[in-house]
């Protein structure tokens, strides 16, 4: 058993906690939080022991494991910036597979993957690191996600769509082949996207249209009508 700490308490911890316990390979001994209200609660008997700040004293205990329990809505700024201070500490994050989901031998996976129950990625699609796969989402084949992107519960992405770095493929959305979707983009949910997406722009509706230009991915996270 591999012992872990996990990072955001939140329920998007819930489910990798489930995931983690499922694949029956991990133990996790502890949940951090920047939510001070959370510190001395649990999550299915996990105990939460205090804020980031604790990472330092965990890995000089002799972890060296742990998964990052916070998702993304839209904006997923925060979620990266997390995976890459706990890197920075040392830790190895933990790919956390459900294991019903069907992921083809050819596929290739990223560093730090979250894939949920019924999620398909098919063959030659690409994953790339700290992606989150959410629950009954399908990638078809020969689609390449970029790192920290977030493809949401049943959204459908056909064949040969390639999402840019942090972007957000919201609940329930269409993506037609062969469709590029720059980084930072935030597909909203249900649209069904037919053409390009540029950077940082926000798409709804069916079919998908501009609703708004974001500095979501640049820097900094100030909104501008179009």
């Amino acid at each position: 058993m591999i012992e872990l700490i996990g990072v955001g308490a939140g329920g998007h911890a819930k489910v990798i906690v489930d995931i983690l316990r499922i694949m029956g390979n991990y133990k996790i001994v502890g949940l951090l939080d920047t939510n001070e209200d959370l510190g001395g609660t649990e999550i299915y008997g996990i105990p939460v022991l205090g804020n980031d700040d604790l990472l330092h004293s965990m890995y000089e205990r002799g972890l060296r494991h742990a998964f990052i329990g916070v998702g993304t809505i839209a904006n997923s700024r925060p979620r990266q910036e997390l995976y890459e201070k706990v890197r920075k500490q040392g830790f190895q994050i933990v790919s956390a597979i459900h294991p019903l989901t069907i992921i083809s031998s050819s596929a290739i996976i990223g560093h730090g993957p979250t894939i949920m129950a019924g999620a398909i990625v098919n063959a030659e699609a690409q994953l790339g690191d700290n992606v989150i796969v959410n629950t009954g989402a399908i990638i078809e084949h020969d689609c390449i996600i970029g790192n920290h992107a977030h493809i949401a519960t049943g959204a459908k992405l056909a064949s040969t769509v390639q999402v840019g770095n942090g972007a957000h493929v919201g609940v329930g959305s269409v993506i037609r082949q062969c469709i590029n979707i720059g980084d930072g983009a935030v597909i909203g949910a249900g649209a069904v996207v037919v053409k390009d997406v540029p950077q940082d722009t926000v798409v709804v509706g069916v079919p998908a249209r501009p609703l708004v230009k974001l500095r979501l991915y640049g820097t900094d996270n100030e909104e501008r009508s179009h």
